[in-house]
């Protein structure tokens, strides 16, 4: 028989409430959501949630830390299966799309979050540690698809995430107004500007 430390208990916990907090955060966004409303939304008293976050401030950054650990792997299998460069493109674009239509309001908190980072120094480290990783997530669907081309990238990796974060940004804030129908621009965007990222 196998006992659980309380360690393990403890962060089994944690994310527990960060996967109810993301829920609250998502749908009201990060000022509007106190944590005896992140609370309140969920099966945990705010004194649960009290006791093992210290305030919204630590709950906030670990919850989509949580989340965002998750993400950073999400284009891999395109990484991983395409064969040529064609394929690479559609099925890019495609994920792209389709974490658009399951997980909008995660990736609202997420452009919410980064933008208060820019007034919330206690945010600023977790917000540009994540930003890393998804400049890391998307520099291996480039080289990749450099690979499959037979040509160098021409651009560096911070210039091909702000291209493709601004696309994908942009279809956000048209999904959430429009709904459906605009997630295909955002695959001829990715057909357009990908090619634009090699020599």
């Amino acid at each position: 028989m196998t006992t659980t430390r309380p360690v393990d208990k403890f962060d089994r916990r944690r994310d527990e409430l960060a996967e109810s907090a993301l829920l609250t955060l998502g749908e009201m966004g990060y000022a509007r959501a106190s944590l005896r409303e992140i609370a309140g939304n969920s099966p945990f008293s705010h004194g649960v949630v009290h006791y093992y976050f210290q305030d919204k401030l630590e709950l906030v950054i670990y919850s989509v830390r949580y989340y965002k650990a998750r993400c950073v792997t999400r284009y891999d299998a395109v990484v991983r299966d395409s064969t040529s460069a064609d394929e690479l493109v559609e099925a890019f674009g495609a994920k792209l799309a389709q974490t658009i239509r399951d997980e909008a309001p995660m990736h609202r908190l997420w452009y919410d979050l980064r933008t208060q980072s820019m007034f919330e120094d206690a945010l600023r480290n977790a917000i540009t540690e994540i930003d890393a990783a998804l400049e890391a997530m998307i520099w291996r669907v480039i080289d990749r698809y450099a690979t499959l081309s037979g040509r160098p990238p021409s651009v560096t990796p911070a210039a091909a995430y702000g291209m493709l974060d601004g696309l994908f940004q942009q279809a956000l804030l048209a999904y959430t107004a429009g709904g459906e129908p605009v997630l295909d621009g955002l695959a001829t965007e990715v057909r357009a500007v990908l090619p634009l990222l090699v020599r």
